[in-house]
């Protein structure tokens, strides 16, 4: 196959070590699995997947739509706050709608009452190490936090959604966090008949301890009473899909440099959020070279990596772990060719799924 760059390229072989996972956790510990679509939203693998998990979690009236209609199964509708034009359509396409705030509970409380209702709940404190990314920091929107108020509409609820775990490769973190939990909130959840834990949680990451987090999510649903969900995105797709770019120039200006038909900025926009480098491998050899997008930001730098030799025009150079908060962000800052996305199948063909041209980019201005 002769695929033009930039492309994200999702290998299934590799969405099949993470989907074994969660199949063989869901199995150990009775928790259910929905996928996390502000993460992971390519709806073209979402029938591989769909075998794996039970259905989806989402953030917006167009992502749960999207997980209804393209995913099935199990649908969740969480969002920050919901617009009076929006509710009924969410509610239309939702199995379990879960509230950010008692306030926002009250309001569409007749509109929601044929499904089944939740909140979000905020035991202040996280593992996230950034301030942007932590739901527990200091005056934070996100869940309710008092026993009392939520205890005087747990006839209006059944269940609660807490999400404070941000890419947690420690399980003693996680059972740590989750026994506070427990302590503040143990007279609300012997009221509820299920329990989101969120995401965030990297149990599908080389050595986690999988069995004893099995164990430990059993013990909490047995303890309380309670179904279990777990809301994975990137725990999903983690290493399964890599950004193939080419090198269009090299240059040197006190370092050497590599600019790629590409952009972090459009394409790997969390690279320059949280200000990380890219991940390459094998990151090997005595050639070094700084990758550069090639947008006007003068900061769209995918990182310093070792190369075997030195790097020429038409190099092809495949940027690693390229699934999460990639396809969701994209955009067409300096109208930058958007990738294509392409699937290796479990045979190793190829297929392309999507390409986006130059009307693609019209429209989606005025």
């Amino acid at each position: 196959m002769s695929l033009t760059t930039p492309y994200y390229l999702i290998d299934k072989s590799r969405l099949l070590q993470n989907m074994e996972k969660i199949a063989l956790l869901r199995e150990l510990s009775g928790a259910k699995a929905l996928l996390a679509l502000k993460c992971f939203a390519t709806w073209s693998v979402f029938d591989f997947m769909r075998d794996y998990m039970d259905g989806t979690t989402s953030s917006s009236l167009n992502e749960v739509r999207l997980g209804h209609e393209r995913f099935g199964k199990e649908t969740h509708a969480y969002s920050v706050a919901y617009a009076d034009y929006e509710i009924d359509e969410v509610v239309s396409h939702a199995d379990k709608i879960i509230f950010n705030s008692i306030s926002q509970l009250e309001r569409f409380s007749d509109k929601s009452a044929g499904i089944v209702r939740g909140l979000r709940l905020n035991p202040q404190i996280s593992s996230s190490s950034f301030d942007l990314a932590d739901p527990a920091r200091p005056f934070s929107r996100l869940g309710e936090w008092d026993v009392n108020k939520v205890e005087k509409v747990m006839d209006r609820v059944s269940g609660f959604m807490i999400h404070n775990n941000c890419e947690n490769s420690d399980f003693s973190l996680f059972d740590r966090m989750l026994a506070t939990i427990e302590e503040r909130f143990a007279p609300l959840l012997k009221k509820a008949e299920w329990v989101s834990l969120g995401g965030g949680i990297h149990f599908t990451g080389e050595n986690y301890p999988l069995e004893q987090f099995a164990e430990r999510l059993k013990r909490f649903a047995g303890e309380y009473g309670v179904q279990v969900y777990l809301e994975p995105g990137e725990a999903s797709i983690t290493k399964s899909t890599t950004l193939e770019v080419t090198v269009l120039d090299t240059l040197f200006n006190g370092k050497n440099l590599a600019v790629v038909d590409s952009s972090i900025e459009a394409h790997m926009l969390d690279l320059l959020i949280y200000r990380e480098n890219a991940k390459l491998s094998p990151n090997t050899g005595d050639h070094r070279y700084m990758v550069c997008g090639k947008s006007c930001l003068a900061g769209d730098i995918f990182g310093e990596f070792n190369f075997e030799h030195e790097l020429k025009v038409g190099d092809c150079i495949s940027i690693q772990d390229a699934a999460g908060y990639t396809m969701v962000k994209k955009n067409w800052f300096n109208g930058v060719k958007m990738p294509a996305i392409a699937i290796r199948e479990l045979d190793g063909s190829i297929r392309t799924v999507r390409e986006f041209a130059y009307a693609d980019y019209e429209q989606s201005l005025s």
